[in-house]
């Protein structure tokens, strides 16, 4: 690259000045996307009850779809959804046994709860990537 494509920023790293964007897109999972959007309370709630038994939250949350809350899957039916939840659920519930369930349980309440904290503060814990490639 020549000198007068790149200049120093102030951590002395050189960054591009061509006005290139980068947009990354989280591709998700048909399961994955159809975790609720839950109130902080009930996601606290079901962070607790997936924490102790696995696959219990889950169970709990496949019923708040059907009270309206929002998914990650607007184009298909809540009964749709609803049955996904429940399989995930059966799912984390099997594979307890050898630890991963209980594990895919925990993560699914973390999930939960951190997307409420998100939406409570407008923080952003981690930012995007072009976020950080802006910031460079």
């Amino acid at each position: 690259m020549d000198q007068k494509d790149t200049e120093m920023n102030e951590k002395g790293v050189p960054s591009s000045t061509s006005g290139v964007v980068v947009q990354v897109r989280e591709k998700k999972g048909p399961l994955r996307a159809a975790i609720p959007y839950m109130p902080f309370p009930v996601a606290v709630i079901c962070l607790f009850l997936n924490t102790f038994v696995p696959g219990l939250g889950t169970f709990v949350s496949a019923f708040t779809v059907l009270c309206g809350a929002r998914t990650d899957l607007p184009d298909r039916h809540m009964c749709c959804v609803f049955w996904l939840n429940i399989a995930a659920a059966f799912i984390q519930i099997l594979t307890a046994i050898v630890m991963v369930g209980w594990i895919m349980s925990i993560f699914w309440g973390w999930t939960w709860s951190f997307w409420q904290f998100q939406k409570a503060t407008g923080i952003k814990a981690f930012p995007s990537s072009c976020e950080t490639l802006q910031r460079i």
